[in-house]
């Protein structure tokens, strides 16, 4: 697939398919599933006009949805602006060592500039090497250690 050429658009109520078929991929790629009820409830919520927090941008090559991402914008108490999760970030194997994995993020910055975000982090695995090249360019590696119940 030739996906030299692709557009960045929000992600909108007509894509639930395309979406649901492409997070399911990223879902599948961390050993994980969620039900139909999660899928559904978190389209409606980046969808959503009136919820600002939860945000979603994809990338397209003609009608075929080839990227996403989800970002989260919350309140921080070290800092008077929001913070932004980046939570989720998948490219189509396909379309990949293209510039769409680094476009995402950089519409997430963007995002995060235009609302003040003095901060965009996220997470990966130590084994996810691919993606990890790409974040060791265009951000830096902190020295917090996740912990989760």
């Amino acid at each position: 697939m030739d996906v030299s050429v692709f557009e960045l658009r929000e992600l909108n109520e007509d894509d639930f398919d395309k979406w649901r078929e492409l997070w399911g991929v990223y879902l599948a790629f961390y050993n994980s599933t969620v039900n139909e009820l999660v899928y559904e409830t978190t389209f409606g919520r980046l969808v959503s006009k009136d919820n600002t927090a939860q945000n979603a941008i994809v990338a397209c090559k003609s009608k075929e949805m080839i990227g996403l991402v989800h970002f989260i914008f919350h309140p921080d108490n070290w800092n008077i602006e929001e913070d932004c999760y980046l939570q989720d970030l998948f490219v189509a194997e396909t379309a990949r060592g293209r510039g769409i994995g680094r476009s995402l993020i950089e519409a997430v910055y963007a995002k995060a500039d235009e609302r003040g975000s003095p901060s965009v982090y996220w997470l990966t695995e130590k084994t996810n090497k691919q993606a990890r090249a790409l974040y060791d360019k265009i951000a830096h590696e902190t020295s917090f250690i996740e912990y989760s119940r």
